[in-house]
């Protein structure tokens, strides 16, 4: 029988050498799944996601950056996900780490430049530092309302003081201040809450730092995270600092939430449609003037200047901390809070110590330096370290 490929063709919509082609016997090729380019992180993903890690993900997000910033990947967020929900083992791991959802019904609020900002606490995170020690620490955020421009700190309490400095250096940093704050419920600002029924009761010394800075406080109503919405959701990006669970110093871990609260800030803001830095310059004209330099200085921490000695070790109230052997004969800077000296180089954090009354406190990896430059030729600094600092701590404890 004569087949009629025109007709053919016109009834199915082809063109008729589509029609030839297929009876002359074309068969078109299966489609071959395609390899991805994460496929070569397989293992370095299964590693990092088994049940051996201290290090947590808590979403898919956090670890694509990880392993950008530590590994070298090279694809898009989506390109990753994608590949994530593809592997089984991957998928479930997420599935089983997935937060609570954000109530429903939450109306979007935007503010005018300059008007707004909000504070708020990531507080009581367990850290394991890469030296074994466990602390717990805090970050507070301040995030302002219209250009959502961040500004992140670490900080092992959060004491009255503490949150009236990062203020102060806060408010410098993005040169002004809002029109009003706002906060939740907490202690350092509020004697009684603020409730439905009941305006509640700053307290006098967050009044007083108000008032001289010039900007209302407007706590929520208690039980309400939500009249803070903008600087809640950035507790989910606080949350990568999970993915350096026993990977970091204390020092390293203060830069990376600087680094972080950066790299965000250069980002761009999905619900706003700007980046925040640039965002941050038209704001900037809003925002009310500092207040006197005298002022501001009466709520900082207060920094003083110490000059590093051959040993390697500065000095505060008579006893050493040790700092790393390449700023010996520099200036440095001290800050004291937290029960702990923190130690700065042109605004970098250089070392950290818990304050202490033995004459002679040594990071390991600041003696190992030292002893590096007297014994260079010693076969096994390690070993001497450890008994060196071993010996120095019990003739400091009798």
């Amino acid at each position: 029988m004569k087949i009629n490929k025109s007709q053919l063709a016109r009834e199915m919509g082809v063109d008729r050498r589509t029609i030839d082609k297929y009876l002359s016997g074309f068969t078109p090729k299966q489609t071959k799944d395609k390899t991805s380019i994460v496929d070569e992180y397989y293992e370095v993903i299964a590693a990092l996601l088994s049940e051996d890690s201290k290090q947590v993900f808590y979403y898919r997000r956090v670890l694509w950056q990880y392993l950008k910033d530590n590994h070298g990947l090279e694809c898009g967020a989506s390109t990753f996900r994608r590949y994530i929900s593809k592997v089984p083992e991957f998928a479930a791991y997420f599935n089983n780490h997935v937060h609570v959802p954000s109530p429903k019904g939450t109306v979007r609020y935007e503010t005018e430049p300059g008007k707004q900002a909000q504070f708020d606490w990531k507080e009581s995170i367990p850290f394991e530092t890469s030296d074994g020690e466990q602390v717990e620490i805090n970050v507070a955020a301040l995030v302002l309302g219209y250009s959502r421009f961040r500004i992140f700190h670490l900080a092992l309490k959060k004491s009255q003081e503490i949150l009236f400095s990062f203020l102060t250096e806060a408010f410098e940093k993005i040169g002004g201040i809002p029109h009003e704050l706002v906060t939740d419920n907490m202690k350092t600002v509020m004697d009684e809450p603020r409730t439905e029924y009941n305006a509640g009761k700053v307290n006098t010394k967050f009044e007083a730092f108000a008032k001289d800075f010039g900007f209302k406080v407007r706590p929520c109503i208690a039980g309400r995270p939500r009249t803070k919405g903008k600087v809640e959701t950035q507790m989910k990006f606080l949350d990568e600092i999970h993915a350096y669970q026993g990977q970091l110093t204390l020092e390293e871990l203060y830069e990376f939430i600087e680094k972080l609260a950066n790299r965000l800030n250069q980002s761009f803001h999905q619900g706003t449609g700007k980046i925040p830095m640039f965002a941050l310059e038209k704001e900037k004209s809003s925002l009310l003037p500092l207040p006197s330099e005298k002022i501001r200085n009466s709520y900082r921490i207060k920094h003083q200047l110490v000059q590093v000695n051959a040993s390697s070790m500065v000095s505060y109230k008579a006893n050493l901390y040790s700092v790393p052997t390449v700023y010996i004969g520099k200036k440095v800077g001290i800050q004291i809070h937290d029960d702990q000296i923190w130690i700065y180089y042109n605004m970098e954090c250089i070392a950290q110590h818990t304050l202490s009354q033995k004459k002679l406190n040594y990071r390991e990896s600041d003696y190992k330096e030292s002893l590096g430059i007297s014994a260079p030729n010693y076969p096994d600094i390690d070993a001497l370290a450890k008994n060196n600092l071993k010996v120095i701590g019990e003739a400091y404890e009798k």
